[in-house]
């Protein structure tokens, strides 16, 4: 009888633990299903009352802006609540994206990288402050005029602050000669010299030669290869067990690699390309394995208990600095840091909650995977109500065709050549070199416009009353006829 009894309580807790496992299961399902159903434009337009904004699919956004593959992973209180591929990591090969499928993180590499650096710091190995060629021995840094009073240090490599040139990598093709660090940071490779053009210390400059310096600091000091180093000590010990900084990437991992593509939807020449300026580009990861770095600065953030690093060394880590959104690593807002990555064929983002246990990632193997992974985020904020990201809103205000045409006219770009604005519909077309596609802008105020596509801003000036120039993003020209 008591045998009987027992048998029946443990029954009901089976089937009740069983029905709470449906019942949450649907409850989950059903808000994937809203964040795979209600991705947002992140360009909302006002025109007069009225706010035009977008909803999509998924999966029909995908095929709409001819991306391949996207993978993506939320944390929720902690934990990975759920993470999802769509779409196809090599069409080829009619290889499907996976949860497992690796991704090129591209710059997410740079605060990951960091870490390293950070824990050195931690051993007495470096301090941050002092000059970076005193840890360097394979290879120096050249002094010149702007290190006189300054010098590169590995905080200001880390913030971005040193004066550094060369922001970005090309990287190198499938049977290409990869050249070695030293002479990739010498100008032999196929990137110019990382040189220090402006006194270091002063104002932000993103430098991506500035943490492949850190990289050959990193190895001078150990000994040891940086894939090496990285995977003893940053990624096996937060469970990232298949992510890598090896490249070439070792044929171990080329079946479960996602190919990366063009803006025109071909593979990119031999799938992927390689990046030896590791530090700044090079990690292979999952968005699950990705969340965990995310997941490990977090915690000890929120909770101040030593972690991998140490509680004091992760509080200065979010520090903005330099623009006010600079921490050593991650770039840092109010409510969030993180980092997006873009390497060639393939772009991804990740994003971490400074307040909450939330964390979100998300890789695509498309050159045009920005414009998407902006609309899944803004989906994914909206369905767990978080804070800190938020569509970019323009307002468009009517000009006549007569104050339109005062901007028509040719522009010279010093560095790319000339480009021509006409009059298009309601607002201004802008063509030439420097634009892959022609651009078409909307008018704001009299005499700033946007990019209808991204809402970049088009600055103009005015001398007297006739346009002298435009500026946006980080390029000016000159109006010329």
């Amino acid at each position: 009888m008591k045998s009987f009894f027992c048998f029946l309580i443990n029954l009901l807790i089976l089937t009740s633990c069983s029905g709470q496992s449906e019942k949450d299961k649907k409850l989950l399902d059903e808000r994937i299903s809203r964040i795979e159903n209600g991705l947002q434009s992140n360009l909302q337009i006002q025109y007069g009352d009225s706010l035009s904004i977008q909803y999509y699919n998924i999966e029909e956004r995908m095929k709409e802006l001819g991306i391949s593959g996207v993978s993506i992973a939320v944390m929720n209180n902690g934990i990975i609540e759920w993470a999802k591929g769509y779409g196809i990591a090599d069409s080829l090969e009619n290889r499907k994206v996976t949860t497992e499928t690796l991704f090129q993180a591209g710059s997410i590499s740079k605060p990951v990288a960091a870490t390293r650096s950070l824990q050195l710091m931690e051993q007495g190995l470096i301090d941050l402050d002092l000059n970076v060629n005193t840890y360097l021995s394979s290879w120096k840094l050249p002094d010149n005029e702007f290190t006189e009073k300054e010098k590169v240090t590995t905080r200001r490599m880390l913030n971005h602050s040193a004066g550094l040139t060369i922001s970005g990598f090309l990287g190198y093709k499938k049977g290409e000669t990869t050249p070695s660090i030293p002479e990739i940071l010498d100008g032999k490779g196929n990137t110019g010299p990382v040189r220090v053009y402006k006194e270091p210390g002063g104002d932000w400059q993103y430098s991506g030669g500035g943490y492949t310096i850190m990289q050959l600091m990193i190895t001078d000091i150990e000994q040891k290869q940086f894939p090496e180093i990285m995977q003893e000590y940053v990624l096996d010990p937060l469970g990232m067990k298949s992510s890598t900084y090896e490249n070439p990437l070792p044929k171990a991992y080329h079946n479960i690699a996602a190919t990366g593509y063009n803006f025109d939807g071909t593979q990119v020449e031999g799938k992927w390309f390689t990046y030896p300026e590791m530090a700044a580009a090079g990690l292979w990861t999952t968005p699950s394995e990705l969340i965990l770095w995310g997941k490990e600065i977090q915690q000890i953030f929120q909770t101040q208990k030593d972690g991998l690093l140490k509680v004091q060394t992760v509080n200065e880590m979010l520090i903005p600095e330099h623009g006010e959104d600079q921490g050593l690593g991650p770039y840092v807002l109010k409510h969030i840091f993180g980092h997006g990555g873009s390497d060639e064929g393939f772009r991804a983002d990740l994003t971490a909650w400074k307040e909450t246990p939330n964390a979100v990632a998300i890789m695509v193997n498309s050159q045009k995977g920005n414009v998407i992974i902006k609309e899944i985020l803004l989906s994914i904020v909206q369905e767990y109500s978080l804070q800190g990201i938020n569509p970019r809103t323009r307002v468009f205000n009517e000009q006549s065709q007569k104050e339109l045409g005062r901007f028509i006219g040719k522009y010279h770009f010093p560095e790319h050549g000339d480009a021509k604005i006409s009059i298009k519909g309601n607002g201004l077309e802008f063509t030439g070199e420097i634009f892959t596609n022609p651009v078409f802008l909307l008018p704001e105020t009299d005499s700033i416009f946007f990019n209808k596509n991204t809402g970049t801003y088009y600055r103009f000036q005015f001398e007297e009353d006739s346009i002298n120039s435009v500026k946006f993003s980080r390029f000016e020209a000159k109006k010329i006829e």
